[in-house]
């Protein structure tokens, strides 16, 4: 990669790490529910007008505008205004290269091999001592929020796959259109009018700006650099730069919310991107044809 195309991925996962501890700070502006509907409908508008027609087939982007944008992001800013810490968080939600996997095992019919396998289990590791850490200082609640999460990211990449969409950043913004009204929706039947009333009526200068960089920062920038750089380098070769976003968000977290990293956090960041570093750049293999599942197209 060139040396500019290499400070583009660091940017971006500088960018996407930074992102949990501003979502932590919007978190004190907005109830969840609404704040994720906020952050969808500004990224898609007016972006939408912009990127010209959708480039793939309606029911892949309504599946992961439900996976990632409804269930994803819905769950993670649930988790995160129950307690669960933005550094920790942006660790924790790297488990979604080992639900990719399984999930691939199960609907795509492919097979890990022994490393990747190994992967899985060092990273489950790290989860058990994440949770460990987090169980000594608050609620568990936050924390399973989060792994859920993780595993809806996880559905969301397979759909994703099997979308294989020509243009990313279209696909993304396309994809940001589908959770504005069904997150709109939960946050009023769960959150309440009046919570969201007050939460629109006091907006300031802090509470847009959280709103704006999770959208136009976190979503369009980061998704279109992001599927920029992989249209023109191997995935192997961009793919290890994501493994730089919880340094980013544990860093972040510590430096501009105060949040502690204990011996346990930074085992379990050890054995989470050690473990996942395995399981997302070992490529698994394909399952024989006579046995490959079959899946609608």
């Amino acid at each position: 990669m060139r040396p500019a195309h290499v400070l583009l991925a660091v940017l971006v996962a500088a960018v996407w790490g930074v992102n949990f501890t501003v979502i932590e700070v919007g978190l004190g502006h907005f109830p969840p529910l609404l704040f994720s509907a906020l952050r969808f409908l500004v990224a898609a508008l007016p972006a939408v007008f912009l990127v010209g027609p959708p480039k793939v087939a309606w029911k892949w982007i309504v599946g992961v505008g439900l996976a990632l944008g409804v269930a994803k992001f819905g769950l993670l800013f649930i988790g995160m205004d129950v307690g669960m810490p933005g550094g920790l968080s942006s660790l924790v939600l790297q488990i979604q290269a080992v639900f990719t996997a399984l999930f691939a095992v199960a609907l795509l019919g492919e097979r890990p091999t022994r490393v990747r396998a190994a992967g899985m289990a060092v990273a489950l590791a790290g989860i058990g001592v994440a949770a460990v850490d987090e169980g000594a200082s608050g609620p568990l609640t936050g924390f399973a929020l989060v792994v859920a999460a993780a595993a809806c990211w996880g559905v969301s990449n397979i759909l994703t796959r099997k979308a294989s969409p020509p243009d990313s950043l279209n696909f993304m913004i396309w994809v940001s259109t589908v959770p504005v009204l069904p997150l709109l929706a939960l946050s009023l039947l769960l959150e309440g009018w009046s919570a969201d009333l007050a939460a629109l009526r006091s907006l300031d200068w802090s509470g847009a700006g959280t709103v704006l960089y999770v959208a136009w920062g976190a979503t369009v920038f980061g998704f279109g650099a992001w599927g920029w750089l992989l249209h023109r380098h191997p995935a192997s070769t961009v793919a290890p730069f994501s493994l730089l976003v919880p340094v980013f968000g544990m860093t972040s977290a510590a430096l501009f919310l105060g949040e502690s990293i204990t011996p346990l956090r930074w085992c379990a960041a050890a054995l989470l991107v050690g473990g996942v570093a395995l399981t997302s750049l070992t490529p698994s293999r394909p399952r024989p044809k006579t046995l490959a599942l079959t899946t609608p197209s």
